[in-house]
């Protein structure tokens, strides 16, 4: 039997933590989708979507209206004391051959009509987080990287409608036709996200090659997707960009945060190297080297979102810094911490501070995104974790859970 305290707990103690899930994941159904369709495209849409069968678990059945369903979303979120979140795609949008985040780019046939399905999520998505509930929710505008005009007009189109940021997707290392992240053509798109002050977002699961249809291809794509989800960070912190750009803010999220400390501490070593001229065989001239070293980067413009934290996940909080460090639920998904959030928090975070723990379940993503905090405390102070139910160390994990917030050390 699961060790639960449950919400009413420590019912009228004081104070409550305000929670933020910076990982939330939503969609609409394909009827809603076509009334967000240009109209150029919607008898095209209709005779994809009678031959597409979705091969996804959690968008079947009564569990799929959990991505759009106001009212129940928010009691799920409210009695696991989650009151806003920030959200990411969910469910199939037009001419997409399979779900938002692992869907390889499009390619130069397919290209027209998948940017129209993004852009009919987009509508969809400023619509939904602009609705009543918009204290709640701060939308992230999908954008492809195949066309730098396009990227550049959703960015400025997702401004205008009140989203919080852009989504841009992990190009595969055998696409060779889309430009890189660290290409300076990019410039302009960064600039525009500054400008407009949009963080500039990555999710994992994205980035794999394509293994090709043999008996070990799947076991690989779990084997190594971290490692192609992981490269953006990278790329972004090589590429010049937050030396141009010093107000760029840029966040990955699902991929994990314990890995990123030691990957910083190597990449200050050969910034560090490259003073002398060489690495190894290698030669460098100064006009190569960074103006700083990639951690002092990272500690300006970039955040973590940390899904699902395991204990040791939440304690790579103190080395990324913790105005860096943001909670995540990953809710719907089964491997999130819906309906154990409290238990996992108390798992993770039993020991930490208050003031720590106000920074990682809400201020932090606050600052990031726009969220009214204000208004988020008052919706707080009745749905919450108190401040004892999280200091309260987790006996027995529960039983029914598939979250990696329970499984890992």
């Amino acid at each position: 039997m699961a060790d639960t305290l449950g919400p009413d707990a420590a019912r009228g103690a004081a104070p409550r933590y305000t929670v933020i899930s910076a990982d939330g994941h939503a969609g609409a159904g394909m009827d809603m989708y076509r009334e967000f369709l240009d109209p150029a495209w919607r008898e095209e849409f209709d005779a994809w979507r009678e031959k597409y069968r979705n091969p996804f678990r959690d968008l079947q059945g009564d569990r799929r209206t959990r991505n759009w369903d106001d009212d129940r979303r928010i009691a799920e979120l409210e009695a696991d004391g989650i009151v806003a979140e920030v959200v990411f795609p969910n469910t199939v949008p037009p001419f997409f051959p399979t779900g938002q985040l692992l869907a390889r780019p499009p390619s130069a046939h397919s290209y027209a009509r998948r940017l129209a399905g993004i852009r009919a999520h987009n509508r969809w998505l400023a619509a939904w987080c602009g609705g009543r509930h918009a204290v709640r929710r701060a939308g992230l505008a999908q954008v492809f990287l195949n066309d730098i005009d396009d990227a550049v007009a959703e960015a400025v189109w997702a401004k205008e409608n009140g989203l919080a940021g852009i989504l841009i997707p992990t190009t595969p290392p055998d696409v060779a036709d889309i430009l890189p992240l660290y290409a300076p053509q990019w410039d302009r798109l960064w600039q525009v996200c500054q400008d407009l002050e949009l963080a500039v977002v990555n999710h994992g699961g994205s980035g794999s090659p394509d293994y090709g249809d043999h008996p070990a291809s799947t076991f690989l794509w779990i084997a190594e997707a971290t490692l192609f989800s992981r490269r953006p960070l990278t790329h972004m912190l090589l590429s010049g960009a937050f030396e141009r750009f010093p107000r760029l803010k840029f966040a990955i999220t699902e991929q994990g945060a314990a890995w990123i400390p030691p990957v910083l501490r190597q990449l200050d070593g050969y910034h560090a190297q490259m003073a002398s001229g060489r690495i190894g065989e290698l030669k460098y001239t100064e006009a190569d080297r960074l103006a700083q070293p990639p951690s002092a980067y990272f500690a300006r413009n970039c955040w973590v979102g940390a899904s699902f934290p395991s204990p040791t996940e939440a304690h790579a909080r103190h080395e990324l810094g913790l105005d860096r460090y943001m909670w995540g639920a990953d809710y719907p998904h089964d491997e999130g911490t819906y309906p154990y959030t409290r238990e996992a928090l108390r798992r993770s975070f039993h020991d930490a501070p208050a003031d720590e723990l106000r920074a990682v379940l809400a201020g932090n993503a606050a600052q990031l995104y726009g969220f009214d905090l204000t208004a988020l405390d008052a919706l707080a102070a009745k749905v919450g974790p108190t401040h004892a139910e999280v200091a309260t160390p987790l006996g027995e994990v529960p039983g029914d859970s598939n979250s990696p917030a329970f499984t890992r050390d």
